[in-house]
């Protein structure tokens, strides 16, 4: 593992075809990339794993989930998970695919983007998919498969719609899953996150983000408070917090290493901003995150 970073893996690594897509049925997956599955890791690409059959644990971001026939997991690229499966045989189906897998073909690129499950937040990236929806949600990943084997870029195109399919099918499920089409709103939301997500080594106050977003840290706070239900001063410190984790977890780096990273003053500073923000000390979770893997 280098001294920064967990092992990030591009899609080459998986689809040996370098079309920048993969559909595969669940166990043939695991036995071929079991190596990679059971340790933290990062990917380069979209991936989503929809399971039929079978218990476990994923870890996705330090929030541990209990996996469940019927449940769907969407992951966007750099994100931190592994798996731990339970003693029954599971089953199900992978989806990845890379980030540039739909420029050439909608008008849009940023289309997927904008789906709420593929924005890095673990509350809208796991569902359950209910009864009536699971035969079609089978038949579309059976057809992926099937079109995968033979892949080819007539079938490239095919794949895509499926998706995309997939996708949408999955949006209308839930309320707080919005569709591409988004409200001014959210439109403001996403564009936070996004600078959050490259700036928040740099900027921690609201009016930071709200300057670039032509708007008032007020509006800003109020528009958090409404879609999200806490503050845009919480959305910051979560996001260095996860980072904080993220580097944590890695038994190379010295605690002092990673407060000067994330550019805090000292490490003593950084160690009460940490335990105030997750009830433990920057020590006591990599203790305890290390005993877990």
């Amino acid at each position: 593992m280098a001294a920064n970073s967990y092992p990030v893996y591009d899609i080459s690594g998986f689809d040996m075809s370098q079309r920048g897509v993969l559909i595969m049925p669940l166990p043939q997956y695991i036995g071929i990339h079991s190596q990679k599955l059971y340790r933290p890791h990062r990917h380069a690409f979209y991936h989503a794993v929809y399971f039929t059959r079978g218990t476990g644990i994923h870890y996705i971001d330090f929030d541990r989930f209990e996996v469940a026939p019927s449940q769907i997991y969407f992951m966007s690229p750099g994100q931190v998970h592994h798996w731990e499966f339970g003693a029954d045989e599971v089953d199900g189906y992978v989806l990845n695919f890379s980030a540039s897998f739909f420029q050439s073909f909608l008008l849009r690129p940023d289309y997927v983007d904008e789906l709420a499950f593929f924005q890095g937040q673990t509350d809208d990236a796991i569902m359950r998919i209910p009864a009536e929806l699971q035969a079609k949600v089978r038949t579309i990943f059976d057809e992926m498969v099937t079109l995968w084997e033979s892949i080819n870029p007539g079938n490239l195109d095919k794949i895509r719609v499926l998706t995309l399919q997939l996708l949408l099918y999955v949006a209308d499920l839930c309320p707080s899953v919005q569709h591409p089409t988004r409200s001014y709103k959210h439109t403001v939301l996403r564009n936070f996150r996004r600078l959050v997500d490259s700036y928040f080594t740099q900027w921690r106050h609201p009016k930071d983000y709200a300057d670039l977003l032509y708007i008032t840290p007020n509006h800003l706070n109020a528009l958090c408070s409404d879609i999200l239900g806490y503050s845009a001063g919480e959305v910051i410190r979560n996001r260095v917090v996860l980072e904080a984790k993220r580097l944590l977890v890695n038994p190379e780096r010295t605690i002092s290493s990673i407060a000067y990273e994330l550019n805090f003053k000292d490490n003593s500073y950084f160690s009460r901003f940490f335990k105030k923000h997750t009830g433990s000390s920057p020590e006591a979770f990599r203790k305890r995150q290390s005993g877990l893997h």
